[in-house]
């Protein structure tokens, strides 16, 4: 027979569990949530978005405008972020295999003119690269990524509105579903 003790334990730990679970289950679908709320309140990039023009690597710049009217991914990343640079070649392979589609993609720098073109010689990409640098962090804030982590990616639809956003390191079969959302 079990002393009481013991059976006090057993019922602690087994509540304790419990609670654990709970707190869990709660969290995440208190993140989902937020995910979603945050996802609600950007329906539209904002205006000045698409008057934007980010000065290139390689020189000339890369103009918001350009990429007007066509749905588009937006990467923001930096030469310092280890996820940013893993993500880099898997954006640049997803951008190639969109190429005949309508779907664009770039990526947005919060770092600095020097930085960028050094990471761009050693590690080569094919998607257009702008260099935001860190006092364009606002618009990242704009597009519901208030904390503005990196790396940060967008789906904005051809009118302008944005229907996904991922916070951390995105992969090829969240690409690929979203490109399916803008496939005309």
């Amino acid at each position: 027979m079990m002393d009481r003790p013991t059976t006090r334990r057993r019922w602690l730990m087994g509540g304790s569990a419990l609670g654990a679970a709970a707190l869990v289950v709660v969290g995440k679908r208190w993140w989902k949530s937020q995910e979603a709320q945050a996802l609600q309140e950007v329906q539209e990039a904002p205006p000045d978005f698409w008057l934007a023009r980010f000065p290139r690597p390689e020189g000339g710049e890369l103009s918001m405008q350009a990429f007007r009217g066509r749905p588009l991914v937006v990467n923001f990343w930096a030469t310092w972020c280890p996820p940013c640079v893993r993500e880099l070649p898997l954006l640049d392979e997803f951008a190639r295999s969109q190429a005949t589609q309508a779907l664009r993609c770039i990526a947005l720098a919060i770092d600095g003119v020097e930085q960028v073109q050094t990471f761009i010689r050693r590690t080569p990409i094919g998607v257009p690269v702008g260099v935001a640098g860190t006092a364009r962090l606002e618009l990242v804030r704009q597009l519901g990524n208030a904390q503005a982590g990196l790396p940060f990616t967008v789906l904005l639809d051809a009118q302008g509105r944005q229907i996904r956003h991922r916070l951390g390191e995105i992969t090829r079969s969240e690409l690929d579903s979203w490109a399916k959302l803008v496939q005309t």
